[in-house]
C-alpha cells in the first residue's frame, strides 16, 4: 500500500535519510526501531507528509503524494493518514468524544455515521464510559485511547504512531500495544509504529531497523 523508494533528507549539514527505500502492505502492523539519530521519526513524518523529502518518492497505493498541491495534500493527510503521538495533544476545552471528531469536522461534517463508528471505537478501546469528561479528567491511558480513536475517525489507510506508549507505565502500554493488533485484526488497518519498546516491536508482524539513515 505505501512505497518508500529512496528518500534522501537533511536538515542543514545532517543528513538523517540517505536513499531509504521499504514497501508496507495493507493490514500489516510494522514497527520501525532503531537506535536514537537512526531517522526513524523523520521517516515517519515523510510517510505521513508532514515534511517532504529532498529526493525520493513516498507512493500510497500507486500515487505519488508529493505531486499534488498544498491544499490537495492536506486534505489527502487529513482522510487517509491517522496519527498518533506521544503526548496525546487532545485539547483541553473540549470532552474527549468532541476531541476525537474533530477531524470529521475538519473533513467535512460530523454525520450520524461518524457518531456510530466513533462510539464502536470507544467499545473496542474499552472507554465509553469516559467519553463525556474533559482530559484533565482522564488517566494517561485513557488520553492516548481517546487518541487512537481520534487518528481513526475518518478511516485513515494507515495509522502512524510515533512512541504512542512512550508516556505510559507499564501496564497502560501494554493494553495499548494489544489494541494494536486488535485494531490490525477487526478493521484490517495498517498500522505503522516508530518504537523504542522491544515488547511492541516483538509484536508487529514485521519489524524494520534503520541505522544512520538506511534499512539495516
Amino acid at each position: 500500500m505505501i512505497r518508500v523508494t529512496e528518500l534522501h533528507k537533511a536538515y542543514g549539514n545532517l543528513q538523517v535519510l540517505r536513499g531509504l527505500s521499504l514497501d508496507i502492505p495493507t493490514a500489516e502492523l510494522v514497527a520501525i526501531v532503531g537506535p536514537s539519530g537512526a531517522g526513524k521519526s523523520t521517516l515517519l513524518q515523510l510517510m505521513g507528509t508532514l515534511d517532504k523529502p529532498d529526493k525520493g518518492e513516498v507512493l500510497f497505493n500507486g500515487q505519488s503524494v508529493f505531486t499534488l498541491t498544498d491544499r490537495a495534500l492536506a486534505d489527502f493527510r487529513n482522510r487517509q493518514i491517522g496519527f498518533v503521538f506521544q503526548q496525546h495533544h487532545l485539547l483541553p476545552e473540549f470532552t474527549a468524544e468532541e476531541n476525537v471528531l474533530l477531524p470529521a469536522m475538519i473533513s467535512g461534517k460530523i454525520t450520524a455515521e461518524k457518531k456510530a463508528y466513533a462510539h464502536e471505537l470507544f467499545e473496542l478501546l474499552g472507554v465509553t464510559a469516559r467519553k463525556d469528561h474533559k482530559p484533565a479528567a482522564l488517566s494517561g491511558g485513557e488520553q492516548q485511547r481517546f487518541a487512537v480513536a481520534r487518528a481513526l475517525i475518518n478511516k485513515p489507510a494507515v495509522l502512524l504512531a510515533d512512541e504512542p506508549s512512550g508516556n505510559l507505565d507499564t501496564h497502560n502500554a501494554k493494553e495499548l500495544h494489544h489494541l494494536f493488533l486488535a485494531l490490525r485484526e477487526k478493521y484490517k488497518q495498517t498500522i505503522v509504529v516508530v518504537t523504542h519498546n522491544t515488547a511492541l516491536a516483538e509484536l508487529a508482524d514485521r519489524k524494520i531497523t534503520l541505522v544512520d539513515g538506511l534499512v539495516q
